[in-house]
């Protein structure tokens, strides 16, 4: 599929997960995103980046003396992610509209950066992580958590079968770890299986450049 046509589907369905999102995703997939910020071991006054922010449910997890930066690509999960940093009362938090393939940052501008639920979302991944890695400090940490192709064969044949309606919803099923990684010089530190099922893989780099 087109890239800039994924990517417009991805926005319109994300639009559309806007007002129920919250009741969808936030108990399920609040285990593997404690387990994710946790993993980040921020420290005062850390400048933290996070894409695909979405509606910003990992507002609360993140300590008040740390800087955030969150970019999502629809305003309308973004203006509810804006609505809970006021309410949380987050003066530190900066929250953007932007393309995660062509951040508006400057290089080694973060110490560390996160994606939650998010690279199986976008139409580039690659394009993401290397973006990711530009904007990251050298030795600074990258964390994702994410749903990747299982390595069981049966499993990996479903997901390969439902992977073109998945596409149209917002996200891919059967998004392989490994070579993803290997093709954008990311090593794991740590992977370890995380929610309901031990389905998603919470995975923990350093930015070696």
């Amino acid at each position: 599929m087109d890239v800039a046509l994924e990517k417009r589907q991805v926005e319109r369905a994300y639009d559309f997960y806007a007002p129920v999102y919250d009741f969808i995703f936030d108990w399920i997939f609040a285990p593997g995103r404690q387990a994710a910020i946790t993993q980040l071991d921020l420290k005062p006054n850390d400048t933290i980046f996070e894409v695909g922010i979405g509606t910003g449910l990992n507002l609360p997890l993140y300590p008040a003396s740390c800087r955030l930066t969150g970019i999502d690509l629809s305003q309308e999960m973004l203006d509810k992610a804006v609505e809970r940093a006021q309410k949380l009362i987050m003066p530190n938090v900066v929250l953007k509209v932007m393309d995660a393939t062509s951040l508006d940052f400057a290089d080694n501008e973060f110490d560390k950066a996160v994606a939650t639920y998010t690279i199986s979302a976008v139409p580039d991944p690659v394009a993401v992580l290397r973006e990711m890695r530009r904007v990251v400090k050298p030795g600074g940490l990258l964390v994702l958590l994410n749903h990747f192709r299982s390595d069981r064969r049966l499993s990996g044949h479903l997901e390969d079968l439902v992977a073109p309606v998945c596409t149209r919803l917002g996200w891919k099923s059967n998004l392989p770890m490994t070579p993803l990684l290997k093709q954008v010089g990311l090593t794991p530190e740590l992977v370890i299986k995380v929610n309901l099922f031990n389905g998603w893989r919470l995975v923990k780099c350093v930015n070696r450049k």
